[in-house]
Formats: C-alpha cells, structure tokens, sequence
C-alpha cells in the first residue's frame, strides 16, 4: 500500500485507454474510498506494481508492449502476489482459464457495468484481507512451532500437521457459496483427522435449534453422502469426538466426527486438530453470515433509494444514485438549485365549461408535455398542483448548469405546447406561462413516516412561484441570478425591477427569454 495513503486501499489500474483509466479512477474509484493509480501500457505497469505493491491490480488484457497475460507472468516470476481483476474485449474460456492460472482473481469481460466493477473489487479486497490476516496467525504460528521443531521428530510431524490445516482451512474460508463451504468444511475434518465419518450441525439463527445442515464419508480417496437411516454416533468415547464452532462469546453450532464403521480410535492429537479446524470454520461461516447481511443492506438501501426517487426523476438519474449512493445525502441540506413553476392560463375557466372526461383528458396531455421536457433535462418531478407543475434541478444529483437545464426545460414546454394545439381544438389550445428562480433553498425528504417526498423549500421557492404567476402566457420569466449563469446562451429582455416578498430592500431586474442560441440546444 502506498505510504502517503496508508489509510486506503491502493488500486492500481493498467490499460492504455486514457479514458477507461480516468472514469474508472476519478467516476468509480474514488468516490468509494480507494487510492487510484494508473500506468498506460505494461512495462511501466509492471515497474509501478513492483515499486508500489498496490493492494490490487485492474489489468486490461490488451496492452502495449507487453500484454496483460505477460505482465501476470512477469509478477509471478518476480515472486510478487498482487490481486488482480482482468478485464478485457477479447473473452474466450481459453483466456479465463489461462489468467485464472496465474493467479487472477477475477475476469471481466468489456464493456463492463460499474456496479460489477465495484462488487468485484470489494469481494478480492476482502478476501485479500482475509487472507492477510491468516497469514499474520500462520506467521506468529510457525515463529511458536519452529522452536518446537527443534525438540524432537514429533514436533516436526505436528509442524507439518499445521501448516496442512492451515491450506486446508484457507480454501475453506474463501468459499462463497454456502452449501459448498459447509460440505468443505467436512471434508476437511475428515481430512485432516482421518476419521471415516462427520457431522456439520448449525443453529437456525430464527429459532435457535441445532440443525444438521451436511453428513459426509471418507470412503478411499472419495467423499459421499451417507445413507440417512445410517448413524454415526455411537456410545465409545474414542470413536467419535465433537467441537463447538464459535466466534467470540457466540455459539455458531458443532463439527462432529466419528470412526464407528472403521473402529480406529482417535487420538488426542487429532482432537486438537478438530478444535484447531473448528476455529477456522467457525469464522468463515460468520464472515460469510456477515457478508450475506451487508449485501442484504445494501440490497434494500438500493430499494429504499429507487422507491424514493423512480417517480421524480428521470431512470438515468435514478441509476447513477443507486450505483452512487454516497452522493445522496440523508435528511435536509442547504445547496443552490434553479426552480422551475409552469401553470395553464385560463384552465380555471376552461374547467368550468368542460365535461369532467374531457378535462382529465386535457389537463393530462399538457401535464405530461411538462414533466416530459423536466425529464429530459434530468430534473426532478416535484409535484402536479392541479394546473401547475413544480420541478427543481440540481438535486438529488449535482448539476453544474442547472440553470441552463431549467431554461432549456421551459422552451421545450413551450415549443411542445404549440406542436400540441395544432392537434387539439380551438377551446383546448391553453398556454402555458412559467417562471424560473436561481438560489439557495433547503433539499431534503419532507413529510411523515407513512408519506414523505424529496422536495425544497425556502424563498427561492417563493420566488419562483412568483414569477410564473407574473408571467404572461407563453412566456417565460427568469430571475437575475438565473440570467446571470444562461445570459451567454440566451436572449433575453429586461423587464423593470421587482420587489419579490422577504427582499422588499432589494428590488431586482426579471427577463423574458426570447429564445435559445445554438450554444443552449
């Protein structure tokens, strides 16, 4: 890990795609916590892995010079174990198999999703670590074991017991499916034990009963199933012993084996290396307990976040929140957005005169030209006030020209409205007139436990509001401060100063937009 950021994981990415390297450092990477680096072909990849010893590599297969295949080749024969994702346009079995061969951790083919991205380099940074950890204990472990070796052969026997435990149990705990690791997990008792027959029993985290989750028998160098009016318990302490898996002060269940078919006694020894084994077991399946209920979190934040945001705004947007979630904050926060309010002129008359059918119909069609034109810009649908249409821009993502996008909403409202009065009859052709405020104001989720909506509050609001109900129909009225961030891509007219209510010292200019430059479109 690179020393100036001791405290993050260092993720080297080597591809000669400039692009690919600067969105998956600056767009992926560094928003999830990770110190990036990048190389652009593979000798100076290499160089840099070497130099640096990154905490993983993202390696593309089609490099340079020198190949994603050759520099894995190159680091092995450099001694160098560094976790590697190999992603690349030209998948084949051949491929995978020949990177998985080399050390690999993961294959990817292009294009790729960034959420596989991210999934894939937090599962290899954490069984990384987990595997760093082990080798921290198998470290301390041989320091105590090499100052037995020296005693007698039998220490050296039991030396090598250990260290064969310790292969055994390290493929145990990088398993991720559950019923090949508890099978694993017998199978390795029986392993390392040399007892015939073994029991994984489990409590069910409901109602807290022991449960018999695999029964597994070494038979010659095979594992079977055995048959299940068959029973490996029996009364003789020496052909069957137990150990309790547990992780801390919690009991995660028991590992039993049994030589009652074969009649060998096992020993004292082999007991220890039961319990020893037990311990390892015991682990993996709390870490792989842990990992399932953190996946689970983030499963339903995802589902929380789609069902807070999918009916304001547009899915692009809501995609990007689900797969950056650390840029949605929670509760209330003050930012500038742009306020965008757009009513029906005369709809109050209209509906007076209008069967209740027809003006369902009506109203919706215009209704749906504005939330449209707001979707298109990736705003947010705020709210249908009968006639009037609220959105706003800038939240819940960040949006530089906000106020562009809000204009740009507002013409294409208007340009859709005439497209559709030359469709409708002359007593449904109402026009629309909007208003659009620049500033401060409060985002955030508003309401109670049973109802809530992501809306903004605060005298930008107010503002807004009050421009629209200013503006004639088909025209569009903006404050200053959103004429000071289009002006360069609009024209505009001014119109004289108003007084807007809670700045009554402050009297500003307002403008109608005259139309759009090229430079808005």
């Amino acid at each position: 890990m690179n020393n100036v950021n001791s405290n993050k994981d260092h993720i080297l990415i080597i591809d000669d795609s400039e692009e690919i390297c600067e969105f998956l450092r600056k767009y992926v990477l560094q928003p999830a916590g990770y110190y990036v680096t990048t190389a652009e072909d593979g000798p100076s990849g290499l160089q840099l892995a070497l130099a640096t010893h990154p905490d993983l590599i993202i390696l593309d297969y089609a490099l340079p010079h020198m190949d994603g295949v050759e520099v894995l080749q190159a680091l092995n024969e450099q001694g160098t174990e560094i976790p590697t994702i190999l992603i690349t346009a030209f998948g084949s079995e051949s491929v995978a198999v020949e990177v998985f061969r080399l050390g690999a951790r993961d294959y990817i083919p292009k294009p790729f999703k960034v959420a596989d991205i991210l999934q894939s380099v937090r599962r290899v940074l954490q069984v990384s670590r987990l595997e760093k950890e082990r080798t921290i204990l198998l470290t301390q472990l041989q320091r105590t074991t090499t100052q037995l070796q020296i005693l007698n052969e039998e220490s050296a026997q039991r030396l090598k017991e250990l260290n064969t435990l310790y292969e055994v149990s390290k493929a145990v705990t990088t398993l991720r499916e559950r019923e090949q690791l508890l099978e694993r997990i017998v199978d390795a008792a029986l392993n390392v034990t040399g007892a015939m027959d073994g029991q994984l029993i489990l409590f069910d985290p409901v109602r807290g009963l022991p449960k018999t989750q695999v029964r597994r028998r070494h038979m010659g160098e095979n594992y079977q199933i055995p048959d299940k009016d068959e029973t490996m318990y029996t009364m003789t302490a020496d052909l069957m012993t137990t150990t309790t898996l547990q992780v801390g002060e919690k009991t995660v269940g028991s590992l039993v084996i049994s030589n009652k078919y074969n009649r060998a006694p096992i020993t004292k020894h082999e007991r220890q290396l039961l319990r020893m084994l037990g311990d390892y077991a015991a682990i993996a399946i709390e870490n792989f307990r842990l990992l399932g209920e953190i996946e689970a979190q983030q499963e339903r934040e995802k589902r929380e976040l789609r069902n807070l945001f999918e009916h304001y705004v547009a899915p692009p947007v809501v995609e990007r929140i689900l797969q950056e979630p650390q840029n949605v904050r929670p509760g209330g926060q003050r930012q500038e957005i742009s306020i965008l309010f757009a009513d029906l002129r005369g709809f109050t008359r209209f509906s007076a005169q209008t069967p209740p059918e027809e003006l369902i119909v009506v109203i919706n069609r215009y209704l749906a030209i504005a939330a449209d034109a707001v979707l298109k810009e990736e705003g947010t649908l705020d709210k249908f006030m009968g006639d009037e249409v609220m959105a706003f821009f800038n939240a819940p993502l960040s949006q530089p020209d906000h106020a562009l996008r809000a204009v740009r909403t507002a013409w294409r409202i208007l340009q859709t409205m005439q497209e559709l009065h030359a469709q409708m009859p002359p007593h449904q052709r109402i026009p629309f007139g909007i208003g659009i405020a620049t500033g401060e104001a409060i985002v955030g989720n508003v309401g109670t436990q049973h109802v809530v909506n992501f809306t903004v509050i605060g005298h930008t609001v107010n503002k807004a509001h009050t421009l629209q109900e200013m503006a004639p129909a088909n025209t569009i009225w903006i404050c200053q401060h959103t004429y000071d961030k289009v002006k360069r891509m609009v024209q505009a007219k001014r119109l004289p100063k108003v007084q807007f209510k809670g700045q009554e010292k402050n009297a500003e200019y307002i403008y109608e937009i005259i139309r759009l430059t090229r430079a808005a479109v």
